[in-house]
């Protein structure tokens, strides 16, 4: 009796058992055409390559310096009597400076006048005298001898004369040094010298220096392997020249602002530094305000050219390759990816621009890029870069070295 209500317990278990296997067999015949399935193409962001028009621009260091400077020297060796400037004021040109003690010069001066109205008053009656010789001559009542020497005495005292008026010039001009005059406008800096001070001519240490300021000088050394990469660049038309604008140069101050006021490149100079192997270029800069000082450092924006066909792409879409060569990912007409090595030239603010490796109408993967690899079937999503069509040019900030 108990077997057989065990069998009956255990019949009802069984069939339920049975029952549940079915079930989950049956799930798992209804799910196999999902498993079946393949994956969907993962998506990426992308942007299509599309030439612009760009001004490019190197930024160099350059110190300042002075448009014109005079260091202030005695001519004259004496006293100095007087100071006639404040230091570090504005000075204007042929104003007094100094004033040496004018004492020993106005005697000079008046002893050289003296010898020459001395002369001048002994010129007329040996004129007369050598008249009076030439005419007696032709009547044979003096010798030749003695109108000889009346000649002679005329063209002695002729020539006494003229030596006491260069002797009166001179004593005029070494008076006239004792007051020393600014030569140039400017601004004046500090003294060396005091009220009561003994000076030399031309003394090695200047009494004062004005510089000029207004316009004020920028000089910037260039490599001269910048320099022929320009020149080349040009020739073989990769830049245009951008007219009276390529002259222009923009000034970024010491604390990273920028100067309100362009200046013009002048000029470029004809020798190469041997110890630093760059060009001296020189800019002329206004500076009504007396904001830049000589001996500043600033960096000055030059103009390069500019470039109708410039292929720019975002910085996040350029990596390296194991070698640290830059590369891109970009996705052809069949939806597959695949990787182009690319030369950059330089940076543009967030962007890069690349001088070989991409070309006009390839789509550039920007987002996405750490899920995918080369050689896969990707879905391309256009995406916009933050940029409106058609603006203006860009110009660039900061060189970047060539890559390759």
């Amino acid at each position: 009796m108990r077997h057989s209500a065990r069998l009956k317990e255990m019949v009802p278990r069984a069939l339920l058992l049975a029952a549940l296997w079915g079930g989950l067999v049956l799930a798992g015949c209804g799910s196999s055409p999902m498993a079946a399935t393949p994956p969907q193409a993962p998506e990426v962001g992308t942007i299509t390559v599309a030439p612009e028009r760009i001004v490019l621009t190197t930024e160099l260091p350059g110190r300042t310096s002075p448009f014109l400077v005079a260091e202030i020297r005695p001519q004259v060796n004496g006293l100095i009597q007087k100071r006639l400037f404040e230091e570090g004021s504005d000075i204007k040109e042929g104003q007094v400076l100094y004033e040496i003690d004018p004492a020993s010069f106005q005697a000079a001066l008046n002893n050289a006048n003296a010898a020459l109205g001395k002369a001048q008053a002994y010129l007329p009656s040996i004129r007369s005298r050598a008249s009076r010789y030439e005419e007696l001559l032709a009547d044979k009542a003096v010798s030749q001898q003695d109108y000889d020497d009346a000649a002679a005495a005329l063209k002695q005292a002729e020539a006494d004369i003229e030596y006491w008026k260069a002797s009166v010039e001179t004593a005029r001009i070494q008076l006239g040094y004792t007051h020393i005059t600014a030569p140039i406008s400017g601004r004046i800096g500090k003294s060396s010298v005091t009220t009561g001070a003994i000076v030399t001519a031309y003394q090695p240490v200047a009494l004062a220096t004005i510089q000029q300021l207004n316009p004020i000088y920028l000089d910037v050394p260039q490599s001269t392997s910048e320099m022929l990469r320009l020149k080349r660049r040009l020739e073989e038309g990769l830049l245009k020249s951008n007219g009276k604008n390529h002259s222009k140069v923009s000034i970024i101050m010491e604390d990273g602002t920028a100067y309100p006021l362009e200046g013009t490149f002048q000029f470029r100079d004809i020798t190469v530094d041997p110890t630093t192997g760059s060009v001296l270029l020189r800019v002329i800069v206004p500076n009504p305000e007396g904001f830049l000082l000589p001996g500043m450092f600033v960096r000055a924006v030059l103009k390069e050219g500019e470039n109708t066909q410039a292929i720019l792409v975002p910085q996040q879409s350029v990596s390296r390759d194991p070698k640290g060569n830059p590369v891109a990912l970009v996705v052809d007409e069949a939806g597959k990816v695949g990787q182009r090595k690319l030369v950059l030239d330089r940076a543009i603010e967030d962007r890069w621009l690349v001088a070989e490796g991409l070309a006009a109408g390839d789509r550039v993967i920007v987002e996405g890029i750490q899920k995918i690899r080369p050689g896969m079937t990707v879905k391309s999503v256009p995406i916009n870069d933050g940029r409106e069509k058609g603006a203006g040019p860009g110009a660039a900030t900061q060189p970047a070295p060539k890559s390759n």
